[in-house]
């Protein structure tokens, strides 16, 4: 089915690819981390930010997943989470299927200043989203999940039919709406 659509398609995923390609330009953007940290009233080196909510939000996990997941060396990513740890924003405890590795999870105070940066995030867009439906907002939570999911089981490097055979590890697995909404088979 998707072979009839091509042609028509390219020019829809040339748009989705330079929103998409927009959408992280924004979210890299130091001033933005700035913006939020100021915001959420929280005193936080920039550098820690992604760090701290990628423990929230995959934790617990190892350096080596998180480094992969931020797109930072191991060694860098390392120093970072031994900072959150000094101040008690995280702990690392040994894995519970590797006592070699020691996995970083997220401590109640690291907790609260996640749960502020979610609450100024969501003060940060409130304008923007007022604009919208519900339905609007539902379907682009749902689509924009669906397409992250997807992309997050294509084995790295595939391509075509290659990329229907091994999901490659990630971070975060499918969502189970995702999974439930998914026509079986």
């Amino acid at each position: 089915m998707w072979a009839v659509r091509n042609l028509r398609a390219k020019k829809g995923l040339r748009e989705l690819h330079g929103a998409m390609v927009d959408l992280f330009a924004l979210m890299s953007r130091p001033q933005r981390d700035d913006s939020l940290i100021k915001e959420a009233g929280i005193s936080l080196d920039r550098a820690l930010f992604p760090l701290l909510i990628g423990i929230e939000r995959y934790g617990p996990i190892g350096v080596v997943d998180l480094a992969d997941g931020v797109g930072r060396d191991y060694t860098t990513v390392s120093r970072q989470v031994a900072k959150l740890e000094a101040l008690g924003l995280i702990e690392r405890k040994p894995s519970s299927s590797d006592g070699r590795v020691h996995e970083a999870i997220v401590t109640p105070k690291g907790r609260t200043l996640t749960k502020a940066l979610d609450a100024a995030r969501g003060r940060i867009v409130a304008p923007i989203l007022a604009k919208w439906t519900d339905q609007d907002f539902r379907d682009l939570v749902r689509l924009m999940r669906r397409y992250v999911d997807d992309l997050m089981e294509l084995p790295e490097g595939a391509s075509g039919a290659a990329a229907k055979k091994a999901p490659t590890p990630s971070l975060r697995r499918p969502s189970a709406v995702h999974r439930a909404q998914r026509p079986a088979g």
